[in-house]
């Protein structure tokens, strides 16, 4: 797989998950690397399999942004009422008539 992504242009993903992209490249891969045929598609089997996110990870990315996104609003939020905070603290108080 490594040599079809290399003399395609292609990166091993992209190789491993579009076989007519690296069908025909990977028919003189083994002949340039001196392996099998049956070694090459066990290489690109596993390789398929490895860059696969599982669903649970998945979930825990879209939470871990859920979760950034939902700290960068309330720092915001926070740096907003310092500012405040410090406008009205250096006001003058009002002379009661």
């Amino acid at each position: 797989m490594r040599c079809a992504a290399l003399t395609s242009g292609l990166t091993r993903k992209q190789v491993a998950d579009d076989p007519p992209a690296w069908q025909g490249i990977a028919q003189q891969c083994p002949e340039k690397m001196g392996v099998g045929m049956s070694t090459l598609n066990k290489w690109i089997t596993v390789h398929r399999d490895t860059d696969v996110v599982s669903k649970e990870d998945l979930g825990l990315a879209q939470e871990n942004d859920l979760l950034r996104r939902e700290n960068r609003i309330l720092k915001e939020g926070r740096d907003i009422l310092k500012k405040a905070t410090q406008f009205f603290a250096s006001q003058k108080p009002l002379s009661h008539m």
